[in-house]
């Protein structure tokens, strides 16, 4: 179930050197904080629907939120997990087309929706934030390429690994050697990052971890071999 939170300015908001918002002026700052409203979401919430129609942007204060698509047979893919200080929404906004796929809430999260015409002004009257906007635009093309590559060139092994370590630089959690990624997502739900079956992903973390790469508790996993596993994915960083 979804409620009102207490609308904390913009300004003072922990999450904005987080996101693109980070360098408006202040005044341009105000008037965004003056239009937007913030929102508290439950694990397992839509935020919007794939085919919809954006009125508005979606900026994270707290908490997980997932983007995917469905496939016919009911499947997702899951395109990227989004967190503190993110955009969500903006490029259908800007490109004037319904929502190209799904948000869904991972875990508990703060939300802020920024209506059209409030974001759309402070994007037209700020030059440097108009260019931050393209640039991530631009980012998000080279990301989804990326990945796009990385599904036909990639084994299945090689993504896991990969996908593991980006989950543990967002979401790990140091402890010594170890790290674990402090991040609760269903096998399913891994499975849908990197694009195989729920099986394939359940088999694979058994081998990953009867390898001492990786530790499992409960459905967190804890990383023990950063540089087994970016061997593995291929990765050189």
């Amino acid at each position: 179930m979804s409620g009102h939170a207490s609308n904390t300015p913009c300004e003072l908001c922990a999450s904005r050197k987080y996101s693109l918002f980070s360098d408006l002026s202040e005044q341009q700052v105000c008037t965004i904080s003056d239009h937007k409203n913030l929102i508290s979401h439950r694990k397992g919430q839509i935020l919007y629907y794939e085919g919809t129609n954006p009125l508005g942007i979606f900026c994270i204060n707290s908490g997980v939120v997932k983007v995917y698509k469905t496939a016919s047979n009911g499947k997702e893919q899951i395109l990227h997990l989004a967190q503190k200080g993110d955009f969500l929404g903006y490029s259908a906004l800007l490109g004037e087309e319904n929502y190209s796929n799904s948000a869904m809430i991972v875990e508990d999260a703060k939300i802020c929706f920024i209506p059209k015409e409030a974001f759309l002004n402070t994007l037209f009257n700020n030059t440097p934030f108009f260019k931050r906007i393209t640039k991530a635009l631009s980012h998000e093309l080279g990301v989804m390429e990326e990945k796009l590559t990385d599904a036909t060139q990639k084994s299945i092994r090689e993504r896991l690994a990969f996908t593991i370590l980006q989950l543990a630089n967002s979401y790990g959690v140091d402890g010594g050697e170890n790290q674990k990624i402090d991040l609760i997502l269903s096998r399913e739900e891994i499975a849908g990052i990197v694009g195989t079956a729920t099986e394939s992903v359940i088999r694979l973390l058994s081998e990953f971890k009867k390898d001492n790469l990786i530790e499992l508790d409960g459905k967190k996993i804890i990383v023990k071999d950063k540089r087994g596993l970016a061997r593995l994915s291929d990765f050189y960083a």
